[in-house]
């Protein structure tokens, strides 16, 4: 509760005779209120989910239809496509706060209580009934759907102590001891990975959608709760494996899909809103453009490889905390060389292969190759269309003629960045290469060195350089022609055989 409800109405009378009014409460339900509140959002303008990135054009249109239909709604969509988090923001259209009956297990409506315990203490205290405040934060309600769920945890149980305490028959209802749903009264539910559910409790939940009733060891109990249920699931889970009870998905309003970033764009942006860069550190940390490009494209890339499931899908935490992996060894490496400056390298981002590897479902074939080896491929398909975005067309004939004539180059990660500098500087064309990528000779030769080790990077991925653990960047060997036997001069023609 905030600081300003300690000056609202603390009495059922009080609260009838002031600003919050039998009209606002009484009749209004907790959809009503949603309903509402966005209404007056959308005519102000208002920024409606501030963070959800990507979906302005598709995902939040549908949800904001749910919201103006009264429906429960489900979203499905892969892992890491922001569900979670799209459902905890319906919570800012709420009230700020909401009065009920004070020591309600279940939040009652001071105007229309339904548990017997409130009932009978209105009708015995009237005006005088002591009247609580309730933050929109905890008007919500979340639960991750598991095999081991009961009806008792969801609904609730009858419990005995309180009977003998109480000295009442165990089939009252004060004996009641109420689960997640009746205590999420006047407010939002939500569970996740909603197939993960056993059938009997799918069906404790669409009979409390539909009749608001349910029974509790064979006692029935009736409770009208006043709801917002959102639920969300895997596309496959709901969709082929049959998880879903016919019932419960038929009472589900609005079924939404989700999805990954469209565009890469879209997927660096959230990538720089969730990744943990603006971080205290000694040195200071600069990530180049390309770098955090190359990172997205790295999702994109796996999202679209045959030897990943496509049904587990790529979560976008794969390219947050492959960005963080990356800042952190460049980081860890100024430390030890004793630069001012950490910028990422293309060295990095193959340290950060296990933030990678534990992110992706493999397919037979990926299994077979493992999670390293398809990672690092992944990463060489990456550079090569950002390297492709930048360099299109470019003349770097000199840079191959250099490793073609037997030059090699193989960076340390113990180098300090001015020492990597002028090694790369040392081959013919490269830095020039690096103005490409919008740096210029100004820049710190941290910045400098990782652009040119980027360029090198993008030659190596379209196969005009080669590069190993061993000797490092190198001239790419040449496909030699196998020798032909000749006769006279000419090629001699293969003897045929025929089986007859």
């Amino acid at each position: 509760m905030s600081t300003a409800t300690q000056e609202l109405p603390r009495t059922f009378g009080a609260l009838r005779q002031g600003y919050f009014n039998r009209e606002k409460y009484a009749g209004r339900s907790v959809k009503d209120e949603l309903r509402n509140n966005l209404i007056c959002k959308l005519q102000r303008g208002d920024a409606l989910f501030p963070g959800i990135l990507g979906y302005e054009d598709t995902v939040v249109p549908q949800v904001i239809n749910a919201v103006l239909s009264r429906h429960n709604f489900i979203l499905l969509g892969l892992r890491g496509q922001a569900k979670t988090r799209l459902i905890r923001m319906l919570t800012t259209l709420l009230d700020e706060v909401a009065p009920f009956i004070e020591g309600c297990e279940i939040h009652d409506n001071p105007y229309k209580p339904i548990c017997r315990r409130c009932r009978d203490l209105l009708e015995a205290q009237g005006d005088e009934t002591p009247i609580a405040w309730l933050d929109r934060n905890h008007r919500y309600v979340e639960k991750l759907a598991t095999p081991d769920v009961t009806i008792a945890d969801m609904i609730g149980d009858i419990d005995p102590i309180k009977a003998a305490r109480r000295g009442q028959d165990i089939s009252d209802e004060l004996t009641v001891h109420y689960g997640l749903l009746p205590r999420a009264n006047r407010g939002i539910f939500a569970i996740n990975e909603l197939p993960d559910l056993a059938g009997k409790i799918q069906v404790g939940l669409f009979n409390i959608m539909q009749e608001g009733d349910v029974q509790i060891k064979g006692y029935p109990v009736r409770l009208p709760l006043d709801l917002m249920l959102v639920f969300t699931a895997n596309p496959e889970d709901y969709t082929a494996r049959g998880k879903i009870i016919t019932p419960l998905k038929d009472r589900i309003g609005s079924e939404i899909r989700t999805h990954y970033p469209a565009a890469v764009e879209q997927g660096i942006a959230i990538t720089e809103q969730e990744a943990w860069l603006k971080r205290p550190s000694p040195v200071e940390v600069v990530v180049p453009g390309y770098i955090k490009e190359v990172v997205e494209q790295l999702a994109f890339a796996a999202r679209e490889d045959k030897r990943i499931d496509k049904r587990s899908g790529v979560s976008q935490r794969l390219p947050i905390s492959v960005l963080e992996n990356v800042v952190s060894n460049a980081e860890r490496r100024a430390l030890r060389v004793k630069d001012d400056v950490a910028v990422p390298r293309m060295l990095d981002l193959y340290n950060a292969l296990p933030a990678i590897t534990g992110k992706l479902e493999l397919e037979y074939e990926g299994e077979l190759k493992g999670g390293d080896t398809v990672a690092r491929e992944l990463i060489r398909i990456a550079v090569g269309k950002v390297y492709d975005r930048y360099f299109e067309g470019a003349n770097v004939a000199q840079i191959v003629q250099w490793f073609d004539l037997g030059g090699s180059l193989k960076l340390d990660e113990n180098l300090d960045a001015a020492t990597m500098a002028r090694q790369l500087g040392g081959i013919q064309g490269l830095m020039e290469k690096t103005k490409g990528l919008g740096i210029s000779s100004n820049e710190p030769d941290a910045v400098r060195a990782a652009a040119a080790e980027f360029v090198l990077e993008g030659l190596y991925s379209h196969r005009r350089i080669s590069r190993n653990e061993e000797r490092g960047f190198a001239a790419e060997e040449k496909k030699r022609e196998p020798p032909r036997e000749e006769s006279g001069g000419k090629p001699e023609r293969p003897v045929r055989r025929q089986f007859n």
